[in-house]
């Protein structure tokens, strides 16, 4: 008789219910969150509470799997100017004479920032609640990871667009007046739904906590 490894298979049950999640954000609009004039969206969420939940290998597989399908959806489903930022497929003519597009930094962009988010999620809340049965400490060490894996999202992907595809994207912002210019776009993303993401992810990652506590005995 083959031995079933039941601790595997709640793991992978797990694993398979938030990549479904993760694609539901990605794909559908249940992925963002209206705030007045802002749009949080929330597809780093499920990557910082897999962080919280399974650790820095969870973190960093899930992290993965968002990256590759934001690819996806910017090549695919809902190609834009933002595609510029995370796909090498999608070309945007700027002018009769120039078009951009196609740098393989874009893959840089699209996945590493996505992957970091969930090994950071997953560092900072082992170094504030990994040793520690206090749920208060807990709650607040996966607050504070949902904070840090949104950040290191936002800020890895406005530096890779600002180190890697800065020419194009400062003149695409001239054309724009509420930006101006690159650092005027990445300005003003900054303060509008990055720091909206954060927030969400902050108030919404604390909810892996007494998901763990209910599976820590069987994973």
């Amino acid at each position: 008789m083959v031995k079933v490894d039941k601790k595997k298979i709640r793991y992978l049950v797990l694993f398979a219910i938030i990549i479904a999640i993760e694609a539901v954000f990605c794909f559908t609009p249940l992925g963002s969150i209206p705030l007045g004039p802002l749009v949080a969206t929330l597809a780093m969420i499920p990557v910082c509470i897999t962080g919280v939940l399974l650790g820095v290998k969870g973190g960093t597989l899930i992290g993965f799997i968002a990256g590759l399908f934001s690819f996806i959806y910017w090549s695919f489903v809902s190609p834009g100017v933002m595609s510029l930022a995370f796909t090498p497929l999608y070309k945007f003519p700027f002018t009769d004479d120039i078009v951009f597009g196609g740098s393989l930094w874009t893959l840089v962009i699209c996945f590493v920032p996505r992957i970091l988010t969930g090994t950071v999620a997953a560092l900072v809340y082992k170094a504030i609640a990994g040793k520690t049965e206090k749920n208060a400490v807990k709650i607040t060490g996966a607050a504070v990871a949902g904070i840090a894996g949104s950040l290191v999202n936002t800020f890895g992907v406005l530096g890779g667009i600002a180190l890697f595809l800065g020419n194009e994207f400062n003149a695409i912002a001239e054309t724009v007046p509420a930006y101006g210019s690159l650092w005027g776009f990445i300005l003003v993303t900054f303060l509008t739904n990055s720091i909206a993401e954060a927030v969400v992810s902050g108030v919404v990652t604390p909810a892996a906590v007494p998901i763990k506590r209910l599976i820590s005995n069987k994973i």
